[in-house]
């Protein structure tokens, strides 16, 4: 199978939708995990490979975009509460802060993530993958094949069932840790992401950026302290605000993007 064709012959590419759901399952039922390459760095574990028997989870992430970070309240909690799924964690880096393996090794503790995570350099995970962006992530069943997958944000309802079918359970699901994860949530659309250090009008319910270095910046009058590279939430709004960001980047910190994350929709119900 040629370069990223692991996923290009079998799924469909992702839509914009007005809900934070979306259930997408495998067309076909012979689709195998691809085995993790030797040589690759492991946190938390000694490497990894794949074991037939046993439900397996792999999230591509990257601790300095806040899509990864959000969606990782969900991956930890299904990591907790399922014992007999195996969850795999697959960094690749976006920006240039993340790309530095010492730097994902502080932020898995940073972040107190348990499971392992492999760190993918050079991409070679995700090509085998054919993977598409961050955050993305692939069920896979007793047999090593796929059963459900997913990009982005969003769909933790469906994953979650998901595991729950492949684990023989029927408990409730999580709670959504936000209320536009609610099942009912109608989003608005959000401002594109700017490269560098942004100030200016958006639309959003959160305002994040990319940071390195150690200093601070200063939002809208406050001040927020940097002491790691990653993403930094700047601004939270209840619902999707028209703002106007004011951020001033002081010595020793250099901002990288500034990010935006969806909010809920005019006249959509809170959780």
């Amino acid at each position: 199978m040629t370069r990223c064709a692991w996923v290009r012959r079998c799924l469909a590419a992702p839509q914009q939708r007005t809900s934070i759901e979306s259930k997408v399952r495998a067309p076909v039922d012979h689709i195998a995990a691809p085995p993790f390459p030797r040589g690759l760095e492991w946190v938390n574990s000694r490497p990894q490979q794949i074991n037939l028997g046993q439900p397996m989870l792999v999230e591509f992430w990257d601790f300095c975009r806040p899509q990864s970070i959000r969606t990782l309240d969900y991956t930890k909690a299904w990591h907790a509460r399922y014992r007999g799924l195996r969850v795999i964690g697959v960094h690749a880096a976006g920006f240039a802060p993340s790309a530095d393996p010492g730097a994902v090794r502080a932020a898995v503790a940073r972040l107190e993530i348990r499971y392992p995570v492999a760190i993918d350099l050079n991409f070679e995970v995700w090509d085998l993958y054919g993977n598409r962006g961050w955050p993305a992530r692939y069920l896979f069943d007793r047999r090593g094949m796929l059963l459900h997958y997913h990009y982005g944000e969003g769909g933790y309802r469906e994953t979650e069932r998901a595991i729950q079918e492949l684990l023989g359970l029927e408990q409730p699901l999580l709670h959504p840790v936000r209320p536009e994860e609610a099942p009912e949530a109608l989003l608005e659309p959000q401002s594109d992401d700017v490269e560098g250090a942004y100030a200016g009008p958006y639309r959003a319910g959160a305002v994040w950026a990319v940071l390195d270095g150690h200093g601070t910046v200063t939002v809208d009058g406050r001040t927020i302290a940097v002491e790691h590279p990653g993403c930094y939430a700047l601004i939270a709004h209840e619902r999707s605000t028209v703002g106007e960001l004011a951020l001033e980047v002081g010595d020793g910190v250099r901002c990288h993007a500034v990010c935006f994350t969806p909010g809920l929709a005019s006249g959509s119900p809170r959780a």
